[in-house]
């Protein structure tokens, strides 16, 4: 384990580039000291705001480049025109070479993971790699996947989703044997799509022993905390995350508006303020911001594009964290184990 966590940043990704990017990394900083910044975008613009946080300007170091992967440009396109020199690019090539420990982006969805699966190659028996999300539940927290790497999956995929939630979710939550369910459009198993029945009947063969499969889940078991894994493709799980952030910027606003009707609902609320600060905190998206790439032999991390410093500050933390406890070569461990002991149980190759 590195002496101090080493992350690089794309600073030109997401909807306002660095800045949000680099409040963002002094925001994690503080909470952070031992961490180090690989800065990688345009000096002309990061530099100035270097200047405004000078606490993180002595804790990183600035590489230029002229070139930034577009939020609309398509994953081929980002690819040709970006690899080996955007600030998306860069960041990625340097976990794979050394040079940091962990990636964060902000950027469009599709290019991260175009570059990240040809830079850093996914692991042994994975396929396509998938973007893992740690869902705040009424039970504590549930990991979701896939929430946007890739749309579409036949059963074999949502197989490896299963590894892969499964695995983290044994080291993330100190679980022996995590559940597992599959989402679906009802809990009978003559519903939903044919690969997703498959996948069922699949994972019901296989009986794997680091992991408990349930069943089908629907979309409200989401937020119960129903089963420690969700599974679903890229699809339907980046719709679902999206309108679960949708809802919880909804609810507070309802809530503020009503809070500040009246004078009567006003002194209300400072009697019950503490009550709302709770609750404002775990409505709030920003403080779940951040998705893990399953999957790749390096750590990478996707925040969301329109998120604030905030927002990114907690992107940061999950790579942080993942690197400092050592959670992807744990993952990998476990993962490997659990991808050889299915395909000896299913007679064939989950990738």
């Amino acid at each position: 384990m590195p002496q101090n966590v080493r992350i690089a940043l794309d600073a030109m990704g997401g909807d306002h580039g660095p800045g949000v990017v680099i409040p963002g990394a002094e925001i994690a900083l503080a909470r952070h000291p031992d961490a180090e910044f690989l800065l990688f975008g345009d000096q002309a613009a990061i530099e100035p705001l270097l200047r405004q946080h000078p606490k993180l300007a002595a804790a990183a170091r600035l590489v230029h480049t002229d070139v930034a992967v577009k939020m609309d440009d398509k994953p081929s396109q980002a690819l040709r025109t970006g690899r080996g020199k955007s600030s998306m690019w860069l960041a990625i090539d340097a976990v794979k070479n050394g040079a940091a420990d962990v990636a964060v982006s902000a950027g469009n969805t599709g290019a991260l993971m175009a570059m990240a699966k040809v830079n850093l190659k996914t692991l042994p028996g994975i396929e396509r790699p998938a973007i893992a999300a740690v869902w705040p539940t009424l039970r504590g927290e549930s990991i979701v996947l896939d929430v946007g790497a890739s749309i579409g999956a036949d059963a074999h995929h949502l197989v490896d989703l299963a590894l892969m939630g499964s695995a983290m979710a044994r080291i993330l939550f100190d679980l022996e044997r995590p559940t597992v369910g599959l989402l679906n459009v009802g809990v009978e198993e003559i519903k939903g799509l044919e690969e997703v029945k498959e996948a069922g009947q699949m994972l019901r063969d296989a009986d794997l022993g680091g992991l408990e499969y349930v069943g089908f889940i629907e979309g409200d078991d989401i937020g119960k905390g129903t089963v420690d894994v969700v599974v679903t493709e890229g699809f339907a799980g980046n719709i679902a995350l999206k309108t679960a952030e949708g809802t919880a910027r909804q609810i507070a606003e309802y809530l503020r508006s009503a809070m500040s009707r009246t004078w009567r609902s006003r002194i209300g609320y400072l009697f019950a303020r503490d009550a709302f600060q709770t609750l404002r905190e775990k409505l709030d998206p920003r403080k779940v911001n951040g998705g893990v790439f399953l999957g790749l032999n390096g750590i990478v991390i996707k925040s969301h594009g329109g998120t604030d410093a905030e927002g990114f500050a907690a992107a940061v933390d999950v790579g942080y964290d993942m690197v400092r406890y050592a959670l992807l070569e744990k993952v990998s461990q476990t993962l490997q184990y659990e991808v050889r002991q299915t395909a000896a149980v299913l007679g064939e190759s989950t990738s």
